[in-house]
């Protein structure tokens, strides 16, 4: 997940044999790719907007404040989601994404992953690179007491949803949503397997570290989980590193009741933020679409 041999991969990606910049080539090869198909898979993915209020909040957990982004639907009751952001962390491109969710229909609270040692916006894709080395090694050391104790996955999930239920604008009545990018993949995962009578759907994006050697590996709690559906979306230079793990994680699920998606998608680790240096609108946007689908077969 966002390691060094990621982003040199990411960076290969976009680089030809001279040197030159592929970012361009790349746009310019697929435009009309684009052009024939982004107006059917965005159409796919919009449904009618609904009116959002947002709100910046601070929630109790047991390790203190945690810093979140609500977005929810300005009337009625709506099915709860949690989204757990990448190692970039709540920043303005997070807060859309779960405004865009609170248009379809969903009450969406953002976390700060990092509100243990960093409050607020960590990383500002204005004036930083992730590919500068020591921008990563800063977002690397924040991200370790979120990732590496799972137990701080269980307290913030459980304190989350504590909240949400609470809310007036959330059916406690319906499954909740999880969904999680990079670093938040594994969060998904193990929020899923924590939660398991409260998660209906969980989606994972380019998440990494879903499935490892150690013995408090997230895809050990598939057994634990009773999600209806799970979405993994696998970057291809991620699937490059280690092809056998999205069949392990289909040998898992198997043994399941759960109705697993795992697919990988031609584009890189990172793909879907909208600020990420290796974004794809078209794989975003198809990634979305799976997204919704997912939620509304499983939050019932």
């Amino acid at each position: 997940m966002c390691d060094e041999h990621t982003e040199v991969s990411n960076q290969e990606f976009f680089k030809d044999k001279s040197g030159v910049s592929r970012r361009g080539v790349v746009a310019a090869g697929a435009a009309s790719v684009v052009l024939a198909n982004l107006s059917t898979v965005e159409a796919e993915a919009q449904t009618a907007k609904l009116p959002v209020v947002e709100m910046e909040l601070d929630i109790d957990t047991p390790d203190g404040k945690a810093d979140v982004h609500f977005a929810v639907p300005a009337f009625g009751k709506h099915p709860a989601v949690l989204v757990w952001p990448d190692i970039m962390g709540l920043r303005p491109a997070f807060k859309g994404m779960g405004r865009r969710l609170a248009e379809a229909g969903y009450a969406v609270l953002t976390i700060n992953p990092f509100y243990r040692v960093a409050r607020g916006q960590v990383f500002d894709a204005n004036t930083e690179k992730f590919s500068d080395a020591p921008v990563r090694t800063r977002l690397v050391s924040l991200m370790q007491p979120t990732v590496g104790d799972p137990e701080n996955c269980r307290k913030d999930a459980t304190a989350m949803f504590a909240w949400l239920d609470k809310h007036g604008s959330v059916d406690a009545k319906k499954r909740a949503g999880t969904t999680g990018y990079c670093m938040g993949g594994p969060l998904v995962m193990r929020t899923a397997g924590f939660l398991p009578n409260r998660i209906g759907a969980g989606a994972s994006f380019h998440g990494g570290g879903v499935l490892t050697a150690a013995p408090t590996s997230p895809h050990l709690l598939i057994p634990q989980m009773k999600a209806a559906n799970m979405l993994m979306a696998v970057a291809q230079n991620d699937d490059a590193q280690d092809a056998t793990i999205k069949d392990k994680l289909r040998d898992a699920f198997a043994k399941t009741k759960i109705k697993a998606e795992i697919e990988v998608y031609p584009a890189q680790h990172g793909w879907c933020p909208t600020d990420s240096q290796v974004y794809d609108k078209t794989q975003a946007e198809k990634a979305w679409t799976r997204l919704l689908a997912n939620f509304k077969a499983g939050l019932k």
